[in-house]
């Protein structure tokens, strides 16, 4: 399996799951993997460790999310894997619910969330971000 392991989406991203769009709940799937030392792209001092500059952004994200209608299903670190195999673990799982796409849409075009993500930016090494719908 081959996996590009990038920090923001791509334009044809977004537009393919527009086009998917029913106007339901949508899950989003987020696989985290954390820098040791947060790393600011301005280039700042920080003490803070990546999980800890996430958690910035994660405080900020809740909010919004709850005021768009949607929570936190569910948060985690990763234990380890029981079934396949992966060069390197991702350090944490979370999942969103979203009431449609729109309202994730809507959040991550907020000036709330643009100014909060470079927390998200300077904690994560990594992340997958994977959108789902209930069949």
């Amino acid at each position: 399996m081959h996996y590009l392991n990038r920090m923001r989406n791509t334009p044809e991203q977004i537009a393919a799951l527009k086009d998917k769009d029913d106007g339901k709940p949508v899950h989003m799937v987020n696989l985290l993997s954390f820098k040791e030392k947060a790393v600011y792209e301005d280039s700042r001092e920080t003490t803070l460790t990546g999980y800890e500059a996430y958690g910035l952004y994660g405080e900020v994200v809740s909010r919004l999310i709850t005021e768009r209608g949607g929570k936190i299903m569910f948060s985690a670190a990763v234990a380890g894997m029981v079934v396949g195999e992966v060069e390197n673990v991702w350090d944490a799982v979370a999942i969103a619910e979203y009431p449609s796409f729109d309202s994730f849409l809507d959040m991550i075009s907020s000036q709330e969330w643009l100014a909060a993500e470079e927390h998200r930016t300077a904690g994560l090494s990594g992340q997958l971000n994977i959108a789902t719908k209930s069949s």
